[in-house]
């Protein structure tokens, strides 16, 4: 079948799904879900069925799938907010635990705020009409062809940002190349985060002259300046941070024995929610050292352990440790950000579930800028080895400050497309 033939079919097949069989759906997708004890999905507002924002023709929409895409993109919203002060600014995400950190965190920025449309050409069609985007900015990787189809027909500049293809999707992608190579050819630009991800995208049919490299937005964080005090200048420092239930332990125990190693070692403990500090509490006194509180401003002279009982101190805490235990990774969380303590050039530890955080990791490794462990007794190893072989701890130390400076630039480059393209 020629491609042209094939394009027509693929496109009508797609086109041909409609609102009334989402509707119909909506009791057994609840069902699903609530035996799964996950919440409701929103269909309504997922199918555009919302009042018409007063949002003007001057447009910017910004997509971030998740949680992870919707922390990358913090840089770029106070960037083209403060770039294109004329333009509305409009942000979706496609999960509930996106929209709920996307209307926390952009609340004040944003102009509007709401789900990105199910992919039925109908309820799409509905969606850009209410918005009315001058561009769209879509991080990552969400390639959805009915979206792609009606932005392309009603010539609204169509952008992938931050692109990634990971090596478990691409032997997939590459299966159904015909069908990708007809969707981003809709797309007036795919930019993606490394040479790599270029080239696959190349690979599915993405004509050169429009893919570029524009490095990684989640690497675009700030240092924060650390004015907390904790007389620790004479000890290195190991912090668990985030830790959820059952990962307290796997770190006190490391603790006590690099102690044996190192007398002078010092411990921050920071549990990931403040409820758990009677338990984590009940854990500290039981390993029988001395420990304190920041909330009391307890500090190292009189004591082994300081638990972080405090809220919005743990980013910049990073820069008076010498190595960090990512929390949510020995546990089936998925992990928390390792990039807060790596921008410190401050190497990190994880258990091996980072699943909220795979490409940063997959980036950290490559780098050798961070470890990922399968287990506490590699996670003993790694963490005795970073703290009683200077040369090792100081390579990579600085392998963490190249990983950031090669990383650098992604903000800049979209803020630079978008003044030509607006």
């Amino acid at each position: 079948m020629k491609q042209d033939m094939f394009e027509k079919i693929f496109k009508a097949i797609c086109k041909s799904i409609n609102s009334k069989t989402a509707k119909a759906l909506i009791p057994l997708i609840d069902l699903t879900r609530k035996i799964n004890n996950k919440p409701s999905i929103p269909i309504k507002e997922k199918l555009a069925e919302f009042d018409s924002p007063s949002l003007g023709d001057k447009v910017i929409m910004l997509h971030g799938v998740s949680v992870g895409e919707v922390v990358s993109l913090e840089n770029l919203v106070k960037k083209i907010k403060s770039k294109f002060p004329d333009f509305k600014l409009v942000i979706t995400t496609g999960t509930l635990t996106g929209q709920e950190l996307a209307k926390k965190k952009y609340d004040k920025l944003a102009d509007f705020i709401t789900y990105f449309p199910l992919d039925i050409y109908e309820a799409v069609e509905k969606f850009l009409d209410k918005i009315k985007p001058s561009v769209i900015l879509i991080a990552e990787t969400e390639i959805w062809p009915n979206f792609a189809f009606c932005a392309k027909e009603k010539n609204i500049p169509l952008y992938i940002i931050n692109g990634r293809i990971s090596d478990k999707s691409y032997p997939s992608y590459l299966k159904f190349k015909k069908i990708f190579k007809i969707i981003l050819n809709c797309f007036d630009g795919v930019f993606s985060q490394s040479e790599l991800d270029n080239k696959r995208f190349i690979s599915l049919g993405v004509d050169e002259k429009k893919a570029l490299v524009m490095k990684n937005l989640k690497f675009e964080i700030e240092r924060k300046k650390c004015d907390i005090f904790l007389n620790s200048a004479s000890s290195k420092v190991f912090i668990a941070a985030s830790t959820h239930k059952g990962e307290d332990e796997i770190a006190l125990d490391a603790f006590k024995k690099l102690k044996e190693k190192n007398r002078t070692l010092k411990m921050i403990l920071a549990p990931r929610h403040l409820t758990r500090l009677d338990e984590v509490e009940k854990l500290v006194k039981e390993t029988g050292f001395k420990y304190g509180f920041r909330t009391k401003k307890d500090d190292f002279s009189n004591n082994d352990i300081i638990i972080l009982d405090t809220l919005g101190e743990l980013s910049k805490i990073y820069e008076i440790v010498d190595v960090a235990y990512i929390g949510g990774s020995f546990n089936k969380t998925g992990g928390h950000n390792p990039l807060e303590a790596t921008i410190y050039s401050k190497p990190t530890v994880s258990g091996p579930s980072v699943k909220n955080f795979r490409d940063i990791y997959a980036i950290l490794e490559r780098e050798k800028a961070s470890f990922v462990v399968k287990n506490k007794f590699e996670f003993y190893s790694i963490l005795e080895k970073l703290f009683n072989d200077d040369e090792f701890y100081n390579e990579i130390s600085k392998n963490c400050e190249r990983c950031f400076l090669n990383q650098q630039g992604a903000t800049e480059f979209v803020i630079n497309k978008l003044k030509e393209i607006l």
